[in-house]
């Protein structure tokens, strides 16, 4: 039996996190402590640390004489990053991108028309840098060095609302960002005129223009779904 270190036990985590979010085990399906152990050859000890985890993310409970219970989804921290991943890992993928995005689109324009009234200098400057960097990197297939850019400029959006409660959403959308690069939900080079709008936002933020920060804002909200019907269709819609 193993005793396993961090590299096992996030493989444990992320496979039981991957197959609950893809209903391998369906609500109600209870998940036995000992099986998981004997499974992936780890001591029970590593299968509780890896349990506690998936009961914060309120995907299972533990009961006593019963065993790991699965959560139903309306249960689920949909919130945690982990999730968001595994849940854009799996079949669903459509419909969890447009969810995510449609969320996107009802906050970033507000905290952006924020950002504008409230921003520091310093916020500013990075936001500005964030954006540059975003237009360096826009050719050349060079999604991975983009994304970086990408999520800290949104990150700085919501940082800079003032609004602790969009501050607190930067991994939220850093993960939606990153589900659409790594499984591909982009086109090989962002859309020119996508990221020429997250320029004009920096420089409405900068100026203060709240009105034109919150409608730039949107349409890039609005360009980003209509990526989505072309490169991830959602077929139940």
């Amino acid at each position: 039996m193993t005793t396993a270190g961090p590299g096992l036990h996030e493989q444990v985590l992320d496979t039981l996190g991957l197959a609950i979010t893809a209903g391998e085990y369906p609500r109600g399906s209870v998940v036995r402590t000992d099986e998981i152990a004997q499974r992936f050859e780890v001591s029970r000890t590593v299968v509780r640390e890896v349990v506690r985890v998936l009961e914060s993310m309120r995907l299972v409970e533990s009961r006593r004489r019963v065993g790991v219970t699965v959560r139903a989804i309306e249960e689920w921290n949909v919130y945690d990053p982990r999730v968001i991943g595994w849940r854009l890992a799996g079949a669903d993928r459509p419909r969890q991108l447009r969810s995510l995005t449609v969320l996107r689109s009802a906050i970033e324009p507000v905290a952006a028309g924020l950002a504008a009234r409230n921003a520091t200098p310093e916020q500013c400057a990075e936001l500005t840098a964030c954006a540059l960097g975003m237009v360096a990197t826009s050719r050349g297939q060079r999604l991975e060095e983009y994304l970086g850019h990408d999520i800290a400029f949104h990150r700085v959006i919501l940082t800079a609302s003032g609004n602790e409660m969009f501050a607190r959403l930067g991994d939220v959308v850093g993960a939606i960002l990153t589900g659409r690069t790594r499984h591909q939900v982009m086109f090989d080079d962002p859309d020119p005129a996508a990221v020429t709008l997250h320029v004009e936002v920096a420089q409405a933020v900068r100026e203060g223009d709240a009105e034109r920060a919150e409608r730039i804002t949107r349409e890039i909200a609005v360009g980003a779904l209509a990526e989505l019907d072309v490169l991830a269709p959602d077929s139940t819609s």
